[in-house]
């Protein structure tokens, strides 16, 4: 069987990380909600997302496909109905659908005339950016406990000093250097090749995926996800940063979520309660204003590509678009369109030409290059972010 993930209704309450990726390409807990469903599924899967992404995401349709939600995380009951469905057969949550049956021949799909089964057990679903780390410690346990499964870990270093070992799961490769690793809350997952470095403190859940990094003397509370080849020092709680983006020195990041191929200067500090202790207003792009979260504890979201200087200061509940470059004193605005240069004492246009230069120098330093498929989509994203970026 073929499978095929669509974004959902959920792409625009996830910007601005999804103006450069898929939903399924979103990480949460250790893996990405694409490698979730294909560990489960013992298959790769394919995408259905915007036009503008396919060149860099492409769909493959068969004969017969299932279609799956993106938004929502696999269960084995869920995969379970997934695998029987037959023609003609969808399987609901309440109004959103989970899965459907297609053929290549269907001009268009109505569900008033398939056979719509209602699933009743409880769900994972990722509806707003902040469900990103919010949601983050029960994805870290369930990613834990699929990937560990009948698996044996890498003996703990001698001079790591651990509470709960059985809930430690080191990697082929990976080094843990003198670290104190405290799992009694939750998981703590060393990824393949990961470096834990001296003196640095570790509460689960906590999970470092691939090449990530973290530096001496680090303070890293859960429920905190560092994607493959994330560098971080300092102090971070329940934040996850989702690959290849680096916050290498001391300062504070909390209740945030960083994109792919950022970087937060030395000292940079986010606020993640207001000093009312009042309810959290974040950026929300579908109504173009300021809306509720219902939380008290948020701080930064950050798309791709964005760069902060040394002693950047963020204020609560700050959206920070892609392509984005902050410094100077102060803090800046609560929403920073998509690509602008500046900081507290004003922004102006961050011009694509000058974005690309950067991004080619960074991801070459990865052994990736930037190209054209990277720039389109780049380029997409600016027309697209116009109508904001009135300084």
């Amino acid at each position: 069987m073929n499978y095929i993930l669509f974004d959902g209704d959920v792409r625009k309450s996830l910007l601005p990380f999804t103006y450069t990726k898929p939903v399924a390409e979103i990480r949460v807990g250790i893996l990405t909600i694409r490698e979730k469903w294909e560990l489960h599924l013992g298959l790769t899967t394919t995408t259905i997302t915007e036009e503008y992404l396919e060149e860099k995401y492409p769909m493959v349709e068969l004969e017969e496909n299932i279609l799956i939600n993106a938004s929502y995380f696999p269960n084995e009951i869920l995969v379970e109905q997934i695998k029987n469905l037959a023609k003609n057969e969808a399987i609901f949550k309440g109004d959103d659908v989970l899965a459907f049956f297609t053929t290549d021949n269907q001009e268009e799909v109505n569900f008033e005339t398939y056979k719509q089964i209602e699933f009743e057990e409880d769900l994972i679903k990722i509806k707003n950016t902040w469900d990103i780390f919010a949601l983050n410690d029960e994805a870290i346990q369930q990613d834990f406990k699929l990937i560990t499964e009948e698996r044996t870990s890498q003996p703990i270093p001698e001079g790591t000093k651990c509470i709960n070992k059985e809930n430690i799961f080191i990697e082929e490769g990976a080094e843990v250097v003198f670290a104190t690793l405290n799992a009694s809350n939750g998981p703590i997952y060393i990824g393949k090749n990961a470096l834990v470095m001296e003196n640095t403190s570790i509460r689960g859940p906590f999970a470092m995926c691939e090449n990530s990094v973290v530096k001496m003397g680090a303070k890293i509370y859960g429920a905190t996800t560092l994607g493959p080849y994330c560098k971080v020092g300092g102090e971070i709680n329940n934040s996850v940063l989702m690959r290849n983006s680096n916050k290498g020195h001391d300062g504070y990041l909390g209740n945030s979520v960083i994109g792919e191929w950022c970087n937060l200067g030395a000292d940079t500090n986010n606020s993640n309660l207001k000093n009312n202790y009042a309810e959290v207003k974040l950026w929300n792009y579908e109504e173009g204003r300021f809306t509720k979260t219902g939380l008290q504890f948020c701080g930064l979201m950050m798309g791709d590509h964005s760069k902060c200087g040394i002693n950047t200061m963020f204020n609560t509940g700050t959206v920070i678009g892609v392509s984005v470059n902050i410094f100077g004193s102060g803090f800046p605005r609560n929403f920073v369109p998509s690509f602008s240069w500046g900081g507290a004492s004003g922004f102006t246009e961050y011009k694509p030409n000058k974005v690309f230069e950067v991004a080619e120098v960074v991801m070459k330093r990865r052994n990736i290059t930037f190209d054209e498929k990277e720039q389109h989509i780049l380029e997409h994203v600016f027309e697209e972010t116009k109508e904001y970026r009135n300084y």
